[in-house]
């Protein structure tokens, strides 16, 4: 697909060359040395010479977020800040989503204007331990084919996902190495709608939120030729009456498809659109997604 699989993969300790942080600093004070008690015979003492107090130790900066070199990573949302600065919201391999303030990146000759782009594979550096940190360096790493036209769209759709979906600095790997997978499908032209579902089912997964779609909330198999419909709480169910109306009756069929990422049956790909649709707008406490009425408007989604 045209992306860089070792770039996808974890690396074995990707911040352990410090950077320099004029906010933080590792060495804290020493606690004052206790009082010595006075006996009978401190008069005695006190002509004789004070051992000197040995210092102690700084103590070692904690292996922590506070300093992170070449992450994998990307900007999902950028905007304003102050004059010259930006504030990143960026997707990133083994931190999340993390807040970056990008000091000086709107000023014309900054080395960071043309690298800060979304959708594209970067290594960023950042230090600070507060809510939003201060982006030290970037680097495009490359690999990786632009998105255009309706591709373009899907990918603002799918950075919309992640920021409503993923808590700030709850790590998610495997769904970080499947978004990779995701753009590069877009960028190759592979069908959006094949392409989108896959990543909505990885991205409940992930996050929480998806069941198996194989088997019914008794744990019996689903099968092909009955019909279901998915409770948002507890999961397959076989369709009846009884049922809340608003529930998307779905065929097995389209159920066992949806489990093995098989979207290329024109029934399942109508249904999984409509059952993914519900469950988003279920889990998103009923929160419009701005994309996806824009890609609905145009017939993509």
């Amino acid at each position: 697909m045209g992306t860089n699989d070792a770039w996808m993969t974890q690396s074995s300790d990707a911040d352990s060359e410090p950077l320099a942080d004029d906010n933080f600093s590792a060495d804290e004070p020493s606690a004052p040395a206790p009082k010595r008690r006075r006996t009978a015979s401190a008069s005695a003492k006190s002509a004789a010479p004070k051992e000197p107090k040995a210092p102690k130790p700084p103590r070692a900066a904690p292996r922590s977020d506070f300093r992170i070199a070449e992450q994998p990573s990307f900007v999902l949302h950028s905007y304003p800040y102050r004059e010259t600065s930006l504030v990143l919201d960026v997707f990133s391999r083994d931190h999340g989503r993390v807040a970056l303030v990008a000091k000086g990146a709107k000023r014309p000759h900054s080395a960071l204007r043309g690298v800060l782009q979304t959708f594209q594979p970067l290594g960023l550096s950042w230090t600070g331990k507060g809510e939003v940190r201060t982006l030290t360096q970037a680097e495009w790493v490359g690999g990786m084919l632009p998105l255009a036209g309706d591709a373009l769209l899907c990918g603002f759709y799918v950075n919309e996902l992640l920021v409503k979906f993923c808590a700030r600095e709850d790590a998610h790997p495997a769904l970080f190495n499947h978004y990779v997978l995701t753009l590069s499908r877009l960028a190759h032209g592979e069908p959006a709608l094949h392409v989108l579902r896959s990543f909505e089912r990885v991205l409940l997964r992930e996050t929480g939120y998806a069941m198996a779609l194989n088997k019914t909330i008794t744990r019996q198999p689903v099968l092909a030729d009955r019909k279901y419909v998915f409770d948002p709480e507890r999961g397959v169910r076989e369709a009846s009456d009884e049922l809340p109306s608003q529930w998307p009756v779905i065929s097995g069929q389209t159920l066992l498809d949806m489990e093995l990422d098989d979207y290329s049956r024109p029934q399942t790909a109508a249904q999984s659109k409509t059952l993914m649709r519900f469950l988003l707008n279920v889990y998103l406490g009923g929160t419009p997604l701005a994309t996806r009425q824009i890609l609905i408007d145009l017939q993509n989604l």
